[in-house]
């Protein structure tokens, strides 16, 4: 009953959808292009290891402690805007941001672009991908 109601709403305000569609598919877009390019944890461990990039884990303390990327620097998210001197001389390096889902580090990811680490890009996937693909990680 109530889906005969969407379909009928669906094919009366078609215009509506379909800009609705629309407007969403340039959030979406527009967002992930300001956050920089998305990398695999495969392609971040080619960055680290071939460029002298920087993991960046931007979890609270008790998730990283329990479990992160070695050598991955440790700054949460609630602090980057104030400690992010912290990454002075990495600004031309690629910088790799880790999150627990690959959700978060694209915000972060966006404000270190803003403050001049042109190379900053979020890991796609976060820590779930890494540990998915049995990566190997370190506890605090």
């Amino acid at each position: 009953m109530q889906l005969d109601l969407l379909i009928e709403f669906f094919s009366q305000q078609w215009l509506l959808v379909l800009a609705l569609a629309a407007t969403l598919t340039m959030l979406f877009l527009h967002e992930s292009r300001k956050a920089g390019p998305a990398v695999s944890p495969q392609q971040a461990i080619n960055l680290v290891n071939g460029e002298g990039g920087i993991f960046l884990d931007i979890r609270d303390g008790a998730e990283y402690s329990k479990a992160h990327i070695a050598d991955a620097q440790h700054i949460p998210l609630a602090q980057l805007a104030t400690r992010k001197a912290e990454l002075s001389g990495c600004e031309e390096k690629p910088l790799i941001v880790v999150c627990k889902l690959g959700q978060s580090s694209g915000t972060a990811t966006r404000q270190l672009r803003e403050a001049g680490f042109s190379r900053a890009q979020k890991m796609s996937g976060g820590m779930m991908e890494w540990n998915a693909m049995k990566l190997p990680v370190v506890s605090s």
